[in-house]
């Protein structure tokens, strides 16, 4: 029969209140990265598609080979990356924000 006996480094200090804010954290930083890649996605989106459909309108070139698929498959394709571009900066800049904050907590 084996032990069921979890030691923990003397370093770490987990209880259930840094669970908790940690969990909190974690809540805040998803939100604000759906918020931002929202915000990033629309504008995005709503910028190629003016460029796109004004070029397909008055450039001779993009009339006779942009149909309306192309042109909604470029503008979904901008608003998509956009979107996961901000993502992943959203979330690595919140990280990185909280954890110069655990720093200067552990120093105070």
């Amino acid at each position: 029969m084996a032990n069921n006996y979890v030691t923990g480094s003397p370093l770490e200090k987990t209880s259930l209140a840094s669970l908790d804010q940690g969990q909190a954290m974690t809540k805040r930083c998803y939100r604000e990265g759906v918020k931002a890649r929202g915000k990033a996605a629309v504008l995005a989106g709503i910028a190629v598609a003016i460029a796109t459909l004004a070029s397909a309108r008055m450039l001779p070139w993009a009339r006779a080979n942009l149909n309306h698929r192309a042109q909604a498959l470029i503008i979904s394709t901008v608003a998509g990356a956009a979107y996961f571009i901000v993502a992943d900066k959203t979330v690595l800049a919140t990280a990185r924000w909280n954890s110069f904050k655990q720093v200067s907590n552990i120093e105070a």
